[in-house]
């Protein structure tokens, strides 16, 4: 197992706001992300992605979620962690997201209100325009380990983490 931390230690009580989702697709050294136009986070790279729905599972919420923000059907989604976070600032809410990732898909990738899709070499992932995290836990997941971390932020300025990520 390895593990990553700035010395966070984990909440022994923590309940999220918000439960979310985000998808990764990789296909031939490639992954789709999106520019997010709305909500939190607009302006930044991410992958598609967003909040359940009553009664959803993670995987239907993804899976919805995909298909709203870029006109895709995933066909081959698997959970590789979970991400938590919460804001110092206490402006934004907490947020527990589960993070999939997928190789197969249906249909054409669409710019939609929600979001602009493009393409991007794996090793060129722009991490400059992304969440401060993402350097952290996206690599695992691209090396095909599954992980588990909790990030503290104030506003846009993460400070500190704790990650665990397995094979």
């Amino acid at each position: 197992m390895q593990e990553k931390s700035s010395g966070f230690q984990w909440p022994a009580q923590w309940t999220p706001d918000i439960l979310a989702t985000l998808m990764f697709v990789v296909q031939k050294g490639r992954i789709l992300l999106i520019r997010k136009k709305r909500g939190i986070g607009a302006g930044k790279v991410n992958g598609p992605g967003g909040k359940f729905e009553p009664g959803e599972t993670a995987l239907q919420c993804v899976l919805r979620e995909v298909r709203e923000e870029l006109h895709i059907d995933i066909e081959d989604a698997r959970e590789m962690g979970v991400l938590n976070f919460s804001f110092a600032c206490g402006t934004i809410p907490e947020i527990r997201c589960h993070v999939f990732m997928a190789t197969s898909f249906t249909g054409t990738p669409t710019e939609t209100p929600e979001a602009e899709p493009f393409w991007c070499p794996v090793d060129g992932i722009p991490y400059d325009l992304m969440w401060q995290d993402d350097r952290f836990w996206l690599p695992a997941m691209l090396d095909g380990k599954r992980f588990e971390a909790f990030f503290t932020f104030e506003g846009d300025r993460m400070l500190e983490f704790s990650l665990k990520a397995e094979d």
